[in-house]
């Protein structure tokens, strides 16, 4: 059963959940705020004169009493018919703002709750990653960049995938490794229809780190490369400026770190299945289709789930890691 509450903010709050037609409920995993778009039919027999929608109000929702999403009305579509679509955004809108940071040995947690702090944002659980970042100047940068940077910066590093979400309100640090769900999509188990993709396309099988070395005057050069995968793909190449400061060990260690991510063949899996709402962005699901060979979890990269009268179902953007 679905519940959809608006907030006017000036003590109304509306159950709207009988007038409504549709809910598309999105997450992505880094770079975009999770939206939902509501449609309904207004001027109903029984509704209430004085129920209106206005930007900024407040919209909760939920499906069979679990929490799904909790965001803030940003569009208002309406027409000579009596249909109204409405789209709310999470907290993670507030931060496609743009603004000028300067950190210095600070963690992912540092970071968010700096920027969060700043601009009034709730903050729930962060899990600590246990990475601390030397240096980091973002002028003029979204926040929301500036931070999948640093969670960029942390899976070098140390290998491991963090998740940034609005959860329920509260914007929430997970690893990823720890939401694994307890239940499998694939044969015979809420599966529709898959598609599945291998690619080089985003790959790099040649890293090459450049350093100006002040005191000499001269630009200092670092590859690795596989040669084995350069004779099968050509040669893809991905070049980076790299802070003067960091010393050999950090910079064979960022090598092999960014030769572990990018040498390698992507793989990608869009799925089409029975909805489930704890199935979002940044969490792993256990995948078994035995025509693939598949029988594993993969990240949700992005996830849309649709709601209409008693159906639910969803769509997966998944990939291997």
């Amino acid at each position: 059963m679905l519940e959809v509450l608006i907030d006017n903010r000036n003590g109304n709050v509306w159950d709207i959940t009988d007038i409504v037609d549709e809910v598309a409920w999105k997450t992505s995993r880094i770079g975009r705020p999770g939206s939902l778009e509501i449609t309904f039919i207004q001027g109903g027999l029984y509704q209430d004169a004085a129920f209106t929608v206005n930007s900024g109000d407040i919209i909760r929702f939920r499906k069979d009493g679990v929490n799904v999403f909790y965001g803030y009305v940003f569009i208002v579509k309406g027409g000579r018919d009596e249909q109204v679509k409405i789209t709310a955004y999470d907290q993670l809108r507030y931060l496609l703002a743009s603004d000028t940071y300067v950190f210095k040995g600070v963690g992912a947690v540092d970071v968010i709750r700096r920027i969060c702090g700043d601009f009034n944002l709730r903050v729930g659980t962060l899990d600590d990653t246990g990475y601390i970042i030397p240096a980091l100047v973002e002028d003029g940068k979204k926040l929301l960049d500036i931070i999948c940077k640093v969670l960029d910066l942390t899976l070098i590093a140390t290998g491991k995938n963090y998740v940034f979400f609005d959860n329920f309100g509260e914007l929430t640090l997970r690893n990823a490794a720890d939401m694994l769900l307890d239940f499998v999509v694939g044969d015979g188990s809420l599966l529709c229809d898959y598609e599945f993709t291998r690619s080089i396309d985003d790959s790099y099988n040649r890293i090459k780190l450049v350093s100006d070395n002040k005191d000499t005057k001269k630009r200092e050069v670092y590859i690795a490369e596989d040669g084995a995968n350069m004779a099968k793909w050509g040669r893809l190449q991905l070049y980076q400026k790299i802070n003067e400061n960091m010393n050999a060990g950090q910079i064979n260690e960022l090598l092999n770190s960014l030769m572990a991510v990018h040498n390698r063949e992507k793989k990608t899996l869009q799925v089409d299945a029975m909805g489930d709402p704890r199935v979002r962005a940044g969490c792993f699901v256990p995948i078994f289709i035995e025509q693939l060979g598949v029988g594993l979890p993969f990240l949700v990269d992005e996830c849309s789930h649709r709601f209409s009268g008693t159906d639910h179902t969803m769509k997966l953007e998944l990939k291997v890691i």
